[in-house]
C-alpha cells in the first residue's frame, strides 16, 4: 500500500506503508541511533512524534515486549529507508510491523531519510504528516495544520505505586547459554526509598535506580510539595517525558518548594523542570536531541561519555542564577548537558542515563544522586 510523508514546508515523500494504516500528525524527528527502535517507539519522551530513523535497515532485531519502555506506544508514526522482512534475535517474538500494526502505529518505508535529514538539520523541527489515504494536496495542509500533542497529562501515572522488578527480568538467559551456572542477575539492598515524579518515565529508567540500589514508588507529576514531603522518602527522582517544559508551570513551582528540603535529581525533561525551578529558563533546540550517540563533557573531569538522548528543550546556560553551577555540555553545539546547586543537593542531566540504548559509563549519575543523599544525611547542607 502507498504511503504519503509531508512536512509543512510542501516537501513530500512517497514510500510502502507497514504498520497500521490511516492519518496522523506530529513533529518530525530523526533519530541517529543504530539500534533501538522499539525503545524510540514505547518512550513517553516520543509522544507525538513522526520518528525517522537514519540507519537504513530497521526491523532486524524483532519485538521483544519485555523491552518497551512504556505499556504502549508513543511515538505517532515510523519513517525509514528499509524495514527488514526477517529478524533474527532469539529473544524476539514477533516482527516489528506486525507490533505497530496491532499497537496502531503508522509506518512508512523506502523514503530517503538522508534527504529527509537534511532538511530537518537546516530548517529545524518541522510539523508532518503521514498517511495511507489521502491525496498530496490533503496531506501537505493537514501537516501544516498540525499541533503538538505531546503532553505529560497523557503520559503520567495516574496513582502512585511501587515498582517492582524482578531479578530474573534482568536480561534473563536460557540456562543452556549460561557460562556460570546462572541464569540472571542479582538485584542489590535498597539503600534508599525514593519518590519518581513521572513525567513519563522509562521502564529502564527505573530498572537502573533499582539496580543502583533504590528503592522507587512513582508518582503522579501533579503530587504537590506538601505531599511528597509527607512521604519521608529520601528524595526525589525527576524523569524524563514529553513537551515543553516551560508549559509545566504548576509542577515548576512545586518542584521549587522542595528546593533544600529534599535532595532532588533529574534527567531530560526533569533536568529542565529543575533548571526552571531554581530560576533558569529553557528554549527548544532547532531540531533536537535524538539518538543514542551524542557526546556530552563532564566539566569537573574533562570525560566524554557516548550518550542516549531524545529530546527538544533545554536549559539556557546565560539564564541559571549564581548558585547553579553548569557540569556537563554537548559537545556537538555546547548546550547544557548537566546543572547542580551548589548550596543544596539539587542536579540533573539532561540525557537519559542508563537507557537502552545507552552508554555504559552514564550509570554513574544514579551514583551521583546516592551521593547527594548522603551528603544531606550527613549535614552538608544547611536545611531550607
Amino acid at each position: 500500500m502507498k504511503a504519503i510523508l509531508a512536512l509543512e514546508d510542501g516537501t513530500i515523500f512517497t514510500g510502502t506503508s507497514f504498520g497500521a494504516t490511516g492519518t496522523v500528525t506530529g513533529e518530525a524527528c530523526f533519530h541517529t541511533s543504530m539500534a533501538g527502535y522499539q525503545e524510540i517507539l514505547t518512550d513517553p519522551a516520543s509522544r507525538g512524534q513522526i520518528a525517522a530513523i537514519t540507519y537504513p535497515l530497521i526491523g532486524n532485531t524483532g519485538i521483544v515486549e519485555d523491552d518497551n519502555e512504556s505499556s504502549c506506544a508513543q511515538a505517532a508514526a515510523l519513517v525509514i529507508g528499509e524495514l527488514s522482512r526477517l529478524h533474527c534475535n532469539y529473544r524476539a517474538q514477533e516482527p516489528l510491523a506486525d507490533w505497530m500494526a496491532r499497537h496502531g502505529v503508522l509506518g512508512i518505508e523506502g523514503v530517503d531519510t538522508r534527504k529527509l535529514t537534511r532538511i530537518l538539520r537546516s530548517k529545524g523541527t518541522l510539523r508532518a504528516c503521514l498517511t495511507t489515504e489521502k491525496t498530496e494536496e490533503e496531506v501537505v495542509a493537514l501537516a501544516a495544520a498540525s499541533t503538538s500533542t505531546a503532553s505529560v497529562a497523557d503520559v503520567t501515572t495516574a496513582a502512585p505505586y511501587h515498582w517492582e522488578e524482578e531479578s530474573e527480568h534482568i536480561w534473563k538467559l536460557p540456562a543452556k547459554m549460561a557460562t556460570d551456572g546462572t541464569t540472571h542477575s542479582t538485584l542489590p539492598e535498597a539503600r534508599y526509598h525514593i519518590a519518581a515524579l513521572d513525567f513519563g518515565i522509562k521502564r529502564n529508567t527505573l530498572r537502573g535506580l533499582t539496580r543502583a540500589g533504590f528503592d522507587v514508588t512513582v508518582i503522579p507529576a501533579t503530587t504537590t510539595a506538601e505531599d511528597i514531603l509527607a512521604m519521608n522518602v529520601d528524595g526525589l527522582f525527576l524523569s524524563s517525558g514529553p513537551g515543553n517544559p516551560a508549559g509545566l508551570s504548576a509542577i515548576t513551582d512545586e518542584v521549587s518548594k522542595l528546593i533544600g528540603k529534599l535532595p532532588l535529581y533529574g534527567v531530560a525533561l526533569g533536568h529542565c523542570i529543575l533548571g526552571l525551578a531554581c530560576g533558569g529558563k529553557t528554549e527548544k533546540l532547532p531540531y533536537g536531541h535524538h539518538g543514542a550517540n551524542h557526546p556530552v563533557k563532564n566539566l569537573r573531569t574533562g570525560n566524554v561519555a557516548i550518550t542516549s538522548q531524545n529530546h527538544a528543550y533545554v536549559v539556557v546556560a546565560d539564564s541559571l542564577p549564581a548558585n547553579a553551577e553548569v557540569t556537563h555540555v554537548n559537545l556537538n553545539d555546547d548546550s547544557v548537558e548537566g546543572l547542580r546547586l551548589t548550596n543544596a543537593p539539587a542536579a540533573g542531566v539532561q540525557e537519559l542515563p542508563g537507557s537502552a540504548p545507552g552508554a555504559t559509563a552514564t550509570p554513574s549519575f544514579f551514583d551521583d544522586f546516592a551521593a547527594l543523599i548522603d551528603d544531606f544525611k550527613a549535614g552538608k547542607y544547611a536545611k531550607a
